[in-house]
């Protein structure tokens, strides 16, 4: 499956935060990237790998990734 992240930077007291978004760029989760145990509709596993790449992401840039369940590995896409 593919995901898309999107880093968004914080301003003035308000943390920076992630958003995952689905194959249909649907937001299916929101969460900051210092606080990761957030309950979500993603698969189990999927939001921890995914966090290992929250610091590389650069802000306000799309960056696709591709989950595989089977193997429950995470590859970036495109940054």
């Amino acid at each position: 499956m593919r995901y898309y992240l999107l880093k968004v930077k914080g301003q003035a007291g308000i943390p920076d935060y992630v958003q995952v978004r689905d194959e249909q760029f649907t937001l299916v989760c929101y969460v900051r990237p210092d606080r990761t145990e957030k309950r979500t509709s993603l698969p189990p596993g999927l939001l921890s790998k995914l966090s290992t790449l929250f610091p590389q992401l650069a802000y306000g840039r799309v960056c696709a990734v591709e989950w595989s369940p089977e193997t429950q590995e995470v590859k970036l896409v495109s940054s």
